[in-house]
């Protein structure tokens, strides 16, 4: 079989024995939003990630194998919680994929955060293989995502695989222009991404909270918006690499004593910028940033958007994240959105089927675009059935 370069090495479904007759335990992600019904019971809210699943469990099932997955939902703080049981999500996988088994909430137990070995033991007891189609906690060293393939024979299951092929296409030599959009809230989760995306892409376009370290960087004010004191020599080193940074050049700021959220808050917001008030939050780029970030992803021939460029859970402040999701739609260019809030974001504007790959990890994509690889993929590649790694 002849593999892309982000794939070698890891086993496929195809590289497992045959799995006719055989017990198969499937590491899933269906850590999906739940909804209350009018009766009081839960409901899945969005089945996109059980879905997405959908490939590898009937796969799995029309080679004759007797499959059970299993995934986590939510973080539940102290053992068991009835409020992130996995009932819910079993009601609907039946629905979607009839004959599968699923098991109670992963982290129920301690041991599958704390990846003890004694609960992979209890995991694997009985079956005969493993398949992983958990992208989205692949970065995680979970007793469920790295502990199997030292157990069982074991592959990358049909979601997981393709992840890794799109996000590792990014890696190598791209169609270009090449844009990044990164947004979000805190400069120091995403540093080491935004170091690598410099190294590889024609533009990188900052927004969100963490876009106003990088303006102190630059000896703007940011009033009372959100700063990294420890990370702005990092943000002034980036914007001295020599990669074109877009960041925003005005924002929508909040007055002070001003308070937002989901459904709205209290107080003025004006368009100001990039120099802010004291006491001004700003919590949105502006329109005019807006534009020049959708005039970059819209001449892009690869675009990769990840994280929100505002407060997208108050209307108020959603205007320059709803305004990138057009532009990213509406790119001719061959376009990637991460998981999280920008894919959410897509999904309330109806605009999922537009983009070219939406990936069902946040964080695991950050992390393998950052430093391509994976706990997981590294684990999967140690499992006694691996292929051999074929040279470039």
């Amino acid at each position: 079989m002849t593999r892309p370069a982000p794939l070698r090495g890891l086993p496929l479904l195809e590289d497992l024995p045959a799995v006719a007759g055989r017990r198969v335990l499937v590491r899933a992600d269906f850590n999906t939003p739940l909804a209350r019904r009018a009766d009081g019971r839960w409901e899945v809210a969005d089945d996109f990630r059980i879905r997405s699943a959908l490939p590898t469990l009937q796969w799995l099932l029309d080679q004759g194998a007797e499959v059970t997955a299993c995934s986590h939902l939510g973080s539940p703080a102290n053992g068991p919680d009835p409020a992130l049981a996995m009932t819910p999500v079993r009601e609907r996988l039946r629905q979607l994929c009839p004959g599968v088994e699923l098991m109670e909430n992963l982290r129920f137990w301690p041991g599958e955060k704390g990846n003890d070995p004694a609960f992979v033991d209890f995991l694997v007891d009985g079956f005969d293989a493993y398949v992983n189609d958990a992208f989205g906690v692949d970065h995680r060293k979970h007793a469920s995502v790295v502990g199997p393939p030292t157990k069982l024979p074991s592959a990358a299951g049909r979601r997981l695989a393709k992840e890794v092929k799109v996000l590792g296409s990014l890696l190598g030599d791209p169609p270009r222009p090449f844009v990044a959009v990164v947004g979000g809230a805190k400069v120091a989760d995403k540093l080491g991404v935004l170091r690598a995306l410099a190294g590889k892409v024609d533009v990188l376009a900052v927004g969100g909270a963490m876009a106003f370290t990088f303006l102190v960087a630059l000896g703007h004010a940011p009033g009372a918006s959100l700063v990294d004191p420890a990370r702005v020599e990092d943000c002034r080193r980036l914007l001295q690499s020599g990669t074109r940074v877009l960041l925003p050049t005005d924002v929508v700021a909040l007055e002070p004593g001003g308070t937002f959220g989901p459904g709205g808050g209290d107080g003025s917001e004006k368009v100001v910028g990039p120099d802010l008030e004291a006491g001004w939050t700003g919590l949105d780029v502006g329109p005019a940033t807006a534009e020049a970030f959708a005039e970059a992803v819209t001449g892009a021939k690869t675009v990769l958007w990840n994280g929100p460029l505002g407060v997208v859970e108050d209307e108020r402040f959603a205007g320059g994240t709803r305004r990138v999701a057009h532009a990213v739609a509406d790119c001719a260019g061959f376009t990637v959105v991460g998981g999280g809030d920008s894919a959410s974001a897509l999904e309330q504007l109806g605009l999922t089927d537009r983009v070219d790959f939406l990936s069902t990890g946040g964080g695991a994509s950050l992390k393998f675009v950052e430093t391509g690889d994976l706990p997981a993929l590294a684990a999967l590649r140690g499992a006694v059935n691996a292929p051999a790694p074929t040279p470039a």
